[in-house]
């Protein structure tokens, strides 16, 4: 008899009043490919407002169930403009005390929209999950074992940062964007940024420079080996829709592939009609 964990479609427990709420997705780029690997879905308003605006409408006692909520509805429109490739998700970790099955209603949620489980990147900011890091650990072990991959986000924003690859053994890690804004311009962090890097390639972690948006940041971690990113510079997070992305030349004489056509929800593009 398999041991291994059983998805048991149940249906997630809803907020009585959700606030409005949709997505942006924002492209994860291997720059030395030239290609998208992954999307990361960013929450906003219905039309457009910022995540913050979006996380002001809701109590402090509903927000693990309201992150719940967010991600299965990311999901849902993620397959329905049709993605191709990775899906991130952010996760509030002690939602899953909260709500245990988080991570199975994700997973059916995905399954339903034509998301294969393998797909699923759920990333964790590091903050959230330095002060009980063995019971995540065993919570994403059991997540692994379902085909879901994890992603620690904005690592290096405390001093445990290191240990936790060995605890938690993440399959990529997102760095800070304080470690990454201005490291061209010399200093500790890039002798930092540089452990980690080395620590990861031992590891077989990949590492994504979150928030690059400078030529300068960009040319001193694509040589420090650095080859995926996400940030301004490669393409702005799009309302509904997966937009192209633009990569920086690399070397003199060398030109970018041409970007590929955004894919966009008819309400998405009704939205905009008006907003016009």
């Amino acid at each position: 008899m398999s041991s291994e964990p059983q998805l048991i479609p149940e249906p997630a427990p809803q907020l009585p009043i959700d606030p409005p709420f949709t997505f942006a997705f924002q492209p994860i780029v291997d720059a030395v490919a030239r290609e998208v690997v992954g999307w990361e879905a960013l929450i906003r308003g219905p039309w457009g407002e910022p995540a913050w605006q979006v996380f002001n409408q809701v109590s402090a006692p509903d927000l693990h169930l309201f992150d719940q909520t967010a991600r299965l509805s990311a999901v849902t429109l993620a397959g329905r403009l049709g993605i191709e490739g990775p899906l991130h998700l952010n996760l509030l970790p002690q939602g899953l005390d909260s709500y245990p099955k988080t991570i199975l209603a994700t997973i059916e949620a995905a399954q339903q929209a034509g998301v294969p489980a393998n797909r699923i990147v759920l990333e964790v900011p590091e903050v959230s999950i330095v002060n009980d890091r063995a019971h995540f650990a065993v919570l994403m072990k059991d997540a692994r074992a379902l085909g879901v991959r994890l992603a620690i986000d904005d690592f290096g924003a405390t001093f445990a940062s290191l240990t936790l690859l060995d605890d938690l053994e993440p399959n990529q890690i997102k760095l800070d964007m304080r470690l990454i804004r201005g490291v061209d311009r010399g200093g500790s962090r890039q002798a930092i940024l540089r452990a980690i890097r080395r620590a990861c390639y031992d590891l077989k972690i990949d590492v994504i420079a979150e928030g690059v948006e400078t030529l300068a940041e960009y040319r001193f971690l694509i040589g420090q080996r650095v080859r995926l990113f996400q940030g301004y510079l490669f393409a702005k997070p799009a309302f509904e829709a997966f937009p192209p992305a633009h990569f920086p030349e690399s070397s003199i004489g060398e030109a970018p592939k041409p970007p590929a056509r955004a894919t966009t929800s008819r309400a998405a593009a009704s939205r905009s009609k008006k907003r016009a």
